[in-house]
C-alpha cells in the first residue's frame, strides 16, 4: 500500500526477490510473458498473462520492503 494525494485506486502487483529467475521459471512452463522488463524508480516491472485473458503485474522492489518472511 502507498499513500496517494489524489482519488483512492487500486492496482494488484505481485512481488518477488528475482524477477530475471522468475520469469525464467514462468517461460519454461509456457506462461507468456506480454511486457519486457522495464526499469522504474521503485523496481524492475513486468507483467505475465493470466488464463483469463487478463495481465498480472509482476515486480522485483528496488526499495526496502515492510516486512519479509
Amino acid at each position: 500500500m502507498h499513500p496517494t494525494d489524489g482519488p483512492p485506486q487500486h492496482e494488484f502487483f505481485l512481488m518477488c526477490d528475482d524477477l530475471d529467475a522468475q520469469l525464467g521459471e514462468f517461460r519454461a512452463q509456457g506462461v507468456e510473458i506480454t511486457r519486457p522488463v522495464s526499469e522504474q524508480r521503485w523496481g524492475k516491472l513486468t507483467a505475465i498473462r493470466l488464463p483469463s485473458g487478463a495481465e498480472l503485474p509482476l515486480y522485483e522492489a528496488l526499495h526496502p520492503i515492510a516486512h519479509s518472511l
